[in-house]
């Protein structure tokens, strides 16, 4: 919803940037959108569809209107005009099928059948759909924009996937500072931006090169808390690397270390172009202060010190391995284990238990956390679940006790860990056999088994029990889901990092592999080394490939 609808009155008129562009109609967009002023809402057209003839009584049904139940609303709603299109639109978007799309709208528009927001928001997004054949996507580009200013007509009202839209239109027109105007306009009528937003501005201007208006769509970014991801940081790079901003690649390798950590290939494509460059031989410090450096590995929890780029001269670039203990195999640097913030962990802690009780049923998480406040806290937590049924077919006690006990041994207290099933498996299936009960009663009986109930998803409550223990998580769960995407925060890799392990299924048992000694992130080293972890495969038994980056170590006095 516009939060600016009152005041928008007084400002500069809704996309007035549009006619000043040579590929719009001279259609001059003045409109100010008010919900009060939109052609149709669901209400007038139930109000159509009850007034449809269906009888000679159709005046006496006109004076006492029959009310549907809410499936029969629903039902009229999708075999009216309006429903109709928008499922024929929703088909064409599942296809990419632009010419189909603008030939319904075209009829639409012959018919009088009213489009709203859903409609045009579908059909700008095909408008910029790249398929198969370039004619199209022309032909797209060109109608896109008549949509647009049709809908600014109907005073449609506009949300953030209408601009991020026809920013993209922009963009496609090789024009990025309308799609940054549009995205200025979205933040003046109070409509906040997603990280698409940014996406039509940022892109198009990396690619023409223009590295100062790029800086200046990331400057924006960061002041409207939209964070940066791998795809925007790395074009951001790239750019940087081509102007030859020594300051900005140390700036947003950074970047990728506290949000990215582990590279894809094609970013590190990036960073190899960069080190191998004439230019980034020139560039670093001959001499620094050593207690500086130290003081940034302690700021930082250890891995990095933001001081600059140290050393001389030309820059030795290795793809290697690293072994268990964090040896460079190609420098013989010893890579360390990054320390996390306490703070940190409690706030993620809070925002998990926030996020939580907004998608379970709050009684029953509130009398999780009240049960772990009683029986806690544990050295470690078992997905019971996901590690009865690692590698096997049906859901095995024996390996879940197996598993339980190895963890019992790594504890300090030698305590057992906090086992989270689910009800169901707790009282049925295999549960009933006699051993698997005992085991169960046992469990219970030393306060380690906590019983998910109906209706509630494990993952919460395994999660937020490890992360406010501060403990051990046991899961093969890589926790990559719709569910873990919603926690949004770069703290998240971070952690799992450190506290997940994994349970290792073969011919000889189960066997647990436990989190690496060190961290799987961008390295920085007090002589100026870097080492730079690529994304390969989360399975232990593949060895990942790093980037190892190094340079004299010898501090040149002149």
């Amino acid at each position: 919803m516009l939060r600016g609808t009152v005041s928008m009155a007084k400002r500069t008129p809704l996309f007035s940037i549009l006619t000043h562009r040579p590929f719009l109609s001279s259609f001059s967009l003045k409109h100010t959108f008010n919900r009060a002023t939109l052609p149709f809402t669901t209400t007038t057209i139930n109000n159509t569809l009850s007034q449809t003839p269906t009888s000679q009584n159709n005046t006496e049904s006109t004076t006492h209107p029959i009310k549907l139940s809410t499936k029969a609303r629903r039902k009229a709603a999708q075999e009216s005009p309006v429903g109709i299109l928008q499922k024929k639109l929703n088909n064409c978007s599942k296809t990419s099928d632009v010419l189909q799309a603008l030939n319904l709208y075209d009829e639409a528009r012959k018919a009088h059948v009213p489009l709203n927001l859903d409609h045009y928001n579908k059909l700008l997004y095909l408008c910029t759909v790249q398929n198969g054949d370039g004619s199209f996507f022309h032909l797209g580009l060109q109608r896109g924009f008549e949509i647009f200013e049709q809908m600014l007509r109907d005073n449609v009202e506009p949300n953030e996937a209408t601009f991020t839209n026809a920013a993209r239109l922009a963009a496609a027109k090789e024009d990025p500072e309308m799609a940054f105007e549009l995205l200025k306009q979205m933040k003046r009528v109070g409509i906040a931006p997603k990280l698409r937003s940014y996406g039509p501005a940022l892109y198009g201007f990396c690619a023409r090169g223009d590295a100062m208006k790029a800086y200046e769509v990331d400057d924006d970014m960061i002041e409207s808390g939209v964070m940066a991801e791998e795809d925007e940081l790395c074009a951001l790079l790239e750019v940087s690397v081509e102007v030859k901003n020594e300051d900005k690649v140390y700036e947003i390798l950074h970047r990728l270390r506290a949000v990215v950590r582990q590279v894809s290939e094609s970013t590190l494509k990036v960073i190899e172009d960069w080190f191998e460059s004439e230019y980034a031989m020139k560039i670093g410090k001959r001499e620094w202060d050593d207690e500086e450096i130290r003081e940034g590995f302690v700021r930082g929890g250890g891995g990095w010190h933001g001081q600059g780029w140290l050393g001389s001269g030309e820059w030795k670039v290795v793809k290697t391995n690293v072994d268990e203990d964090g040896m460079c195999l190609s420098c013989s640097e010893k890579l360390v284990s990054i320390d996390i913030d306490p703070k940190e962990t409690e706030n993620f802690a809070a925002s998990l238990s926030k996020l939580a009780h907004e998608k379970q049923p709050k009684a029953n998480f509130n009398h999780f956390q009240k049960w772990l406040e009683k029986n806690g806290p544990f050295d470690a937590v078992v997905d019971g679940a996901n590690v009865g049924l690692a590698n096997i077919a049906e859901f095995s006690f024996k390996q879940l006790d197996y598993v339980v006990r190895q963890l019992r041994q790594l504890s300090p207290s030698k305590r057992l860990p906090l086992i989270i099933l689910h009800v169901n498996r707790v009282t049925g299936g295999p549960a009933q056999n006699p051993n698997n009960k005992r085991l169960i009663e046992n469990w219970k009986k030393n306060g380690v088994l906590y019983a998910t109930p109906h209706g509630s998803n494990d993952d919460w409550y395994w999660l937020y029990a490890a992360v406010s223990c501060k403990c051990l998580l046991l899961t093969n769960d890589e926790m990559r889901d719709h569910l873990f995407q919603l926690l949004g925060s770069s703290f998240f890799p971070r952690w799992k990092e450190k506290h997940q392990v994994r349970v290792s299924v073969s011919t000889r048992g189960a066997s647990l592999v436990l989190p690496p000694r060190y961290s799987l992130v961008i390295q920085e080293s007090a002589n100026g080394s870097w080492h730079v972890p690529t994304v390969v495969s989360d399975e232990p038994d593949i060895p990942r490939k790093w980037l190892c980056v190094t340079r004299s170590r010898k501090k040149l006095i002149t």
